[in-house]
């Protein structure tokens, strides 16, 4: 499959891998709403969801392990069933839905979520646990089909107010048990191929980098400006999945 790009495609699919890793060191998550879009410009999402996905698992066990005294479980265990239906459900669509069809959706979900990040300042509320049974359903959904499902898992533990140690810890063991059940589901619908683990091989030691850069490098820029930094990116690869 590397054969098919060209030396400028693969130079920018490391870029993106990187940048994609650097974002996911410094705020714990986003990674795939980087990469996933704009890998899709190159690869058929069917190769780069699997793929991310798996990147994204191996990127988790760091931060869910470091610091696993501060995981809230009582706010974590009752997304995990509607979860898992929303993986099953996603891993059926993935076989029936055309694929052309899921890049526009991706595209559609993608600008949804950047204005979101670009114009909200997150939830002012305390929300109760029962919105685990959207944010967990729509999570593993989203999460399967489009490896994008942490928007929604983000706003639950928002909602429900968790510290910053605490929420960055349990959402890391989130997409730990998310992640492992999409995973064996790829596995078993025949999405890890020789082709998609020897573009994991290559692309394992970027990911690497850009964890690194993003745990260790301390930057100027504000919260505020690095999330309207992140929606901006997100727009131009949600319309460019759009008009394709």
């Amino acid at each position: 499959m590397l054969e098919s790009l060209t030396a400028l495609q693969l130079g920018l699919a490391a870029l993106i891998i990187i940048v994609a890793f650097f974002v996911r060191g410094i705020a714990g998550f986003g990674s795939g709403l980087i990469a996933i879009p704009l890998l899709a410009q190159m690869l058929p999402l069917s190769v780069v969801v699997p793929l991310v996905g798996l990147l994204d698992y191996l990127a988790s066990t760091s931060h869910g392990v470091k610091h696993r005294q501060a995981i809230v479980w009582r706010d974590l265990l009752p997304l995990l069933p509607f979860t898992f239906a929303g993986v099953l459900t996603a891993l059926y669509l993935f076989h029936t839905l055309d694929g052309d069809l899921l890049r526009k959706a991706l595209g559609a979900f993608i600008l949804l979520y950047a204005f979101y990040t670009l114009f909200s300042s997150g939830p002012g509320f305390h929300g109760r646990r029962w919105w685990a049974i959207p944010a967990g359903a729509f999570g593993g959904l989203i999460g399967t089909l489009f490896g994008t499902g942490g928007p929604f898992y983000v706003i639950y533990f928002r909602l429900r107010q968790l510290d910053k140690t605490a929420f960055r810890a349990t959402i890391a063991t989130l997409f730990l048990i998310d992640g492992g059940s999409r995973i064996i589901g790829y596995f078993f619908s025949g999405f890890y191929s020789g082709d998609t683990m020897y573009l994991l091989a290559a692309a394992l030691p970027i990911m690497v980098i850009g964890m690194y850069l993003g745990g260790h490098v301390h930057t100027t820029i504000s919260q505020q400006n690095f999330q309207r930094a992140i929606g901006l990116l997100l727009v131009g690869s949600g319309l460019a999945l759009l008009l394709r």
